[in-house]
């Protein structure tokens, strides 16, 4: 397919994060965007503040006269369900429909891929990345899954030689991209509501890693890859040393295969954070980026709306905002909350992402969340799924070996949180929880 033959791109479901990038891309590259969501969110609010026309109704009567007409490209979300009218219009009518991943590899196949993998951490690794690369004057469009505070978008740049994009294993959609560099940030398993066992998804890592040579693929160390290896404090072919924190910054050396790169600087907290940073590093290297420019990036990196995102940061009152689903990603966030507030207390609140990841993950879930001095939790966010009998949050609650925890409605969070005594507040999850974020940082700055 020639994107150049294409006038017109029509979403369905615009207001995921993967899909508003690419529905940015195609309006700065001249295209005419228009899309369809379920419901209005602070993501679709921005796409309309940049002039994108979006409906909130599955109506076929919406979709404009123009877009019925040839040369309209249909991107589809994986989400949407098989009775949506207006995707069995476009179907009945023999309009070219693609997923968003197929689009990626249309667009990444006639331009010098980073693509970086991995269960947890890819967002952060790609922004890190895409960051680096458009600093160090690079021709870079990076598509990423979560909003650069530098750039309050989800799209870096508008390069047309060089790609950063997220290769998303769900569905195994990262096998229609074609990669020059890769990484592989980690291969827990995850989706096996789509993979059935994790000996699966690891099979699927492999064929994708297989895509690029082993010396352009980057893993962190302990996975079963062969590619160059990213460790903290190891004989890693990259690895952080020397670590200290100075300011609210990460300060270290970076072992190379060949030199030591002295204090590199960089402010997202927890040592996954620094392995992320060192697979930018690596990757931007190999790209032949010079370590002044990349060093004086990473010092510059405001971090990804909800990982590990600071909503509020005073002496007495902290409130952190992240996007963690998984048990590993939760081990992550209390493990970087601890290195910066020995000794506080942290209350935290987590809204369990879909039925069967929850169930699949029950113990992993009630064993990271126990470690928080107190957990709230908020029923579990459905996105796709129907609901499963027995999988709730109250089975959860029951598992988790603490004796400070509650079940609340997104209602009562507010006076909980208002009324408690701890000095530093979590809210946790990739559900709607998000969209709590405004007030409940509102009612935390009037408790003060």
């Amino acid at each position: 397919m020639n994107l150049n033959q294409i006038h017109n791109v029509y979403f369905i479901g615009i207001g995921g994060i993967g899909m508003s990038a690419l529905a940015r891309y195609f309006q700065n590259i001249g295209k005419k965007v228009v899309g369809y969501d379920k419901t209005p969110t602070q993501l679709t609010d921005e796409l309309k503040k940049i002039g994108l026309e979006i409906h909130f109704e599955d109506n076929v009567d919406l979709i404009p006269e123009d877009f019925k007409m040839e040369n309209t490209l249909v991107i589809v979300t994986p989400a949407v369900p098989v009775s949506h009218s207006e995707w069995n219009y476009f179907k009945a009518n023999g309009f070219t429909i693609k997923k968003r991943a197929e689009v990626l590899g249309i667009i990444t196949k006639d331009t010098y891929c980073f693509a970086v993998a991995g269960t947890h951490g890819k967002t952060t690794t790609s922004s890190i990345l895409g960051h680096v690369l458009y600093e160090s004057s690079i021709d870079v469009t990076a598509f990423l899954g979560g909003i650069v505070e530098n750039y309050n978008s989800n799209l870096i740049g508008s390069g047309k030689t060089v790609t950063v994009v997220e290769a998303d294993e769900f569905d195994r959609s990262f096998l229609h991209l074609h990669p020059n560099v890769s990484c592989v940030t980690s291969m827990d398993a995850d989706h096996l509501d789509i993979y059935g066992d994790a000996a699966s998804i690891e099979e699927s890592f492999r064929e994708f890693a297989a895509k690029t040579p082993d010396e352009n693929l980057y893993v962190i160390k302990g996975l079963e890859l062969k590619g160059n290896t990213i460790g903290i404090n190891d004989d890693s072919d990259f690895s952080a040393q020397n670590i200290c924190i100075e300011n609210g910054f990460y300060v270290f050396d970076v072992k190379t295969p060949t030199q030591v790169v002295k204090n590199v600087k960089f402010a997202l907290p927890g040592h996954h954070n620094l392995t992320n940073a060192l697979l930018a590093f690596a990757m931007a290297k190999s790209y032949g980026v010079s370590n002044e420019k990349i060093c004086n990036a990473l010092a510059s990196f405001k971090g990804v709306r909800r990982r590990f995102s600071f909503q509020i940061r005073e002496e007495k009152l902290v409130y952190i905002d992240d996007y963690a689903h998984h048990p590993t990603e939760i081990n992550a966030v209390h493990q970087a909350v601890r290195e910066l507030y020995p000794g506080k207390k942290v209350i935290a609140v987590f809204q369990p992402h879909l039925f069967s990841r929850t169930r699949d993950f029950i113990d992993g879930f009630a064993e990271s969340l126990a470690k928080f001095d107190e957990i709230l939790l908020l029923e579990i966010y459905p996105a796709r799924e129907l609901p499963m009998e027995g999988v709730n949050s109250t089975w959860l609650l029951n598992k988790i070996d603490n004796a400070n925890k509650k079940l609340v409605s997104k209602e009562e969070l507010f006076t909980v949180f208002e009324n408690s005594d701890a000095e530093v507040f979590i809210t946790i999850g990739a559900g709607d929880i998000g969209e709590l974020v405004k007030d409940i940082k509102k009612a935390l700055h009037e408790k003060v």
